[in-house]
């Protein structure tokens, strides 16, 4: 399965990790009201057909991302940024180039010659454990 990052294009699902239902909504959490959170926690649908998932491009760029994926013939609809910082790119769609990055330009070399590195002190023999203890 083929999941279309808005940002790297076509990847394989095993770059992304599954973060769950994006049609829930999670109870207030200051709420004390434990049913409300039971039928968050354990009350779910298990409709076919078209589902909104969250899922994160953690082999990737780690956006996280809203999936629309059909759930009987796993095809994906639609993907968009969780946050909705751009619109649905359809999987069919060529990806959107990245950006164009600067590579970094090596420092110009200096008229001074380089420092040479300082000389190692010659190492001191300290005496062994056996010679330090007192004959019995």
């Amino acid at each position: 399965m083929l999941i279309t990052c808005p940002y790297c294009g076509p990847r394989d699902v095993v770059e992304f990790s599954y973060q769950g239902d994006a049609n829930r909504a999670r109870p207030d959490p200051m709420s004390n009201d434990p049913q409300a959170w039971t039928d968050y926690v354990f009350q779910r649908t298990n409709a076919a057909g078209p589902h909104r998932e969250y899922w994160q491009h953690a082999g990737g760029c780690r956006a996280h991302l809203v999936v629309v994926r059909d759930t009987t013939t796993h095809e994906i609809i639609s993907v968009a940024y969780a946050h909705g910082a751009q619109a649905a790119v359809a999987p069919t769609a060529p990806a959107q180039p990245k950006p164009h990055r600067a590579k970094p330009v090596a420092p110009k070399p200096s008229a001074k010659a380089p420092a040479k590195p300082a000389r190692l002190a010659k190492a001191v023999r300290t005496p062994s454990v056996r010679s330090r203890r007192k004959p019995a």
